[in-house]
């Protein structure tokens, strides 16, 4: 009876460093049909968990800055003040346009820059329960300086004041909890009216129809649908 447009939807996650959100979206791969994660580019050197090709593509200053002067960037940003990230256009663009949902995790600098360019976009925040639950995580992951893990914790005081350009907003408390909410998101965006590119009758439904309009006393009738 629907039909549905047959482009994804672009799913943009962002939040501050330690809230958990590549974790939600390692987790909604496992648990949506029909979505890609995005993989976004960095020159930053990768820590001992990650994999290129994987969880991000690892490259050179050099290589990240012809890219740039191929356009072949989303968007990019120079982000704790010496290493590029960027998110390459056309996988992402190959992907909605074949019908699947593309997640891309990315801070908020480079959600602002994909909300001007893509305002149909789908925009979650995601929280921390509480600040101190924020430092902890940081701590946790023994990869930040004492300097570093400063900056980082007064970035994300700033960044909190951006919820507002977002569409939806998801408290990490509990990550399976947490993932179950973005994923209800994701279902509902794709029941949305404009989502919907035409609404058809089958044989069996005009007929209903039809003796709705034409028999006033359908309710009595024996014979209804045949």
């Amino acid at each position: 009876m629907l039909k549905r447009k047959q482009k994804g939807n672009f799913i943009v996650i962002s939040g501050p460093s330690g809230a958990g959100k590549g974790s939600i979206c390692k987790e909604l791969v496992k648990r949506c049909d029909n979505v890609w994660l995005s993989i976004s580019m960095t020159t930053r050197e990768p820590r001992s968990s990650e994999k290129h090709g994987v969880d991000y593509f690892f490259i050179s200053k050099e290589e990240f800055l012809r890219n740039i002067e191929e356009n072949k960037f989303l968007e990019y940003a120079i982000v704790h003040g010496n290493h590029y990230y960027g998110t390459p256009k056309e996988p992402i663009n190959d992907y909605l346009n074949n019908g699947i949902d593309v997640i891309l995790e990315i801070d908020i600098n480079g959600a602002l820059q994909i909300k001007e360019k893509y305002q149909e976009a789908v925009f979650i925040f995601i929280l921390p329960p509480s600040m101190e639950e924020l430092k902890a995580r940081l701590m946790k992951r023994q990869t930040e300086t004492e300097e570093s893990l400063i900056e980082r914790f007064k970035k994300s005081y700033q960044e909190i004041n951006y919820i507002s350009k977002y569409n939806y907003v998801v408290v990490n408390d509990n990550l399976s909890k947490a993932t179950e909410k973005v994923k209800a998101i994701i279902i509902a965006e794709r029941c949305r009216v404009d989502r919907i590119e035409e609404i058809h009758l089958n044989s069996d439904e005009e007929k209903i129809h039809e003796k709705l309009i034409d028999n006033k006393k359908f309710k009595n009738s024996d014979n209804f649908i045949k």
